[in-house]
């Protein structure tokens, strides 16, 4: 069997920082200690790769992506969207179902595991969406080999809210599984929405955004999921938290493992606020918007406390030309997986995080919130998942550097300090140097325990 030898970095896992190597055989972690390798580890190994200057870290999971695959391809597909994931040291993704036709039911979901099993070049797992009329059907899905649901409780890219009273019910009450919930209330919405426009008129800019799906709409909108959730024991996961106000309604005190009720906050809501609508415009509209300056210390500091419990990029590309007009016309969303984790490094080396929570956050919690079989750390017997990082080798993002097929980023013109330098999925390189070490797909379809 093929032994590959990475040695001479500093792996970074579970806490702990030390100079160290891992040894893959068979696509899985066979050997991870400190120190260097003795002689009888280096002549077993057919491959080696001096890894110094470089973090070794496990791979990311981004549990909430659009790779537009079926029937918006023209933004992007599984293939080219999980060649950015790679590219940015992401090895395993969770898809959303809001595609053409949307991902609802079983025939729609395995279709897709289908496509992914033949293209994706990072690991996989696709939420089945539910809807008003499709309780019955989430009952019947294989939640080991599935990620869980995702309910719309604010409408977005694709009209899949659900919104009747009795279909919410049976999702909180019945399905077994985790609901993911996109969360903002649509009364406010469209009240704000009304009111703006009476009072401006329909060219509204981008600023009018974040007033328009207002932080009032997001605490509505997951005051009453939490609320539910509660009363009916619902495994609930909150997507993409925005605001100050939400965090009081989250545990800080208990391990990710044994919660209920946990939350998402995205790469933008962290590194953006609503002072930069004027440099950047709707390149970063996105629901739920991007809010206030205060709303992204917050979030900030509760992923650091505890009450946010990963993060993720709601990766969701669109063309250039979609994403013209005005505030209501505008399409919603960025591209964002290739550059998440270098974005988080970037924040880590201003001191607002450290790189050991960057690597909890990003790929340990993901891992132990979903239960995620053999992924998300570097252990011995674990999928050999790795994401190295090239220490203080900048880069700038620039149009010719960007693999997500709409070719655009809100990063462009950014410079960040660290570079990844190569990616391993399941024991294969399919990145380095900035080049794709392989054009065969190398992703595995995620078990969850």
């Amino acid at each position: 069997m093929k032994r590959i030898l990475l040695h001479n970095g500093t792996v970074v896992n579970e806490y702990k920082r030390y100079e160290g190597y891992i040894v893959v055989e068979d696509g899985m972690i066979a050997d991870i200690a400190e120190g260097a390798p003795a002689d009888a580890v280096r002549a077993s190994c057919c491959e080696a790769f001096d890894l110094q200057g470089c973090w070794i870290l496990p791979g990311v999971i981004d549990d909430q992506v659009h790779f537009r695959d079926p029937g918006l391809t023209h933004k992007g597909d599984i293939a080219t969207e999980s060649m950015a994931a790679v590219a940015g040291g992401v090895t395993s993704y969770m898809d959303m179902p809001n595609v053409v036709p949307p991902t609802t039911t079983l025939e729609a979901l395995e279709a897709k595991y289908d496509r992914a099993a033949r293209v994706s070049m990072a690991n996989y797992s696709f939420f089945i969406g539910a809807t008003n009329d499709n309780i019955d059907t989430l009952l019947y899905v294989d939640y080991s080999k599935t990620c869980g649901v995702k309910a719309f409780l604010g409408s977005s890219t694709g009209n899949m809210l659900v919104n009747d009273p009795v279909a919410l019910q049976r999702l909180f009450a019945e399905v077994p599984a985790l609901i993911a919930v996109h969360s903002e209330d649509e009364a406010t919405i469209a009240a704000n929405r009304a009111k703006y426009v009476a009072e401006r008129g329909e060219e509204l800019p981008v600023q009018y955004h974040p007033l328009i799906r207002s932080a009032e709409a997001c605490y509505v909108s997951t005051s009453r999921a939490v609320e539910r959730a509660a009363r009916y024991g619902t495994r609930l996961h909150v997507l993409h938290l925005s605001t100050a106000r939400e965090l009081q309604l989250f545990d800080c005190a208990t391990p990710v493992e044994r919660k209920r009720i946990t939350a998402e906050v995205c790469v933008h809501h962290l590194w953006f606020c609503d002072e930069d609508y004027a440099r950047l415009g709707n390149m970063i509209k996105c629901n739920p918007a991007v809010k206030s300056a205060a709303d992204r210390e917050a979030l900030r500091e509760a992923l650091k406390r505890g009450s946010i419990d990963i993060v993720a990029t709601d990766h969701a590309p669109h063309l250039w030309q979609e994403k013209q007009g005005n505030c209501l016309k505008a399409a919603s969303g960025m591209p964002l997986v290739q550059f998440s984790l270098v974005a988080m490094l970037e924040m880590a080396g201003e001191g607002i995080f450290t790189v050991e929570q960057v690597v909890d956050k990003m790929c340990h919690a993901p891992a132990r919130l979903y239960r995620i079989d053999r992924r998300g750390f570097l252990r011995r017997g674990y999928h050999a998942d790795i994401a190295v990082v090239r220490r203080g080798a900048a880069f700038t993002v620039s149009e010719g550097n960007i693999v997500s097929r709409c070719g655009w980023s809100p990063f462009v013109g950014t410079t960040f300090h660290n570079s990844v330098a190569m990616t391993m999925v399941n024991g294969n390189v399919v990145y380095a140097d900035g080049a794709f070490a392989t054009s065969a797909p190398q992703g595995q379809r995620l078990r969850f325990n």
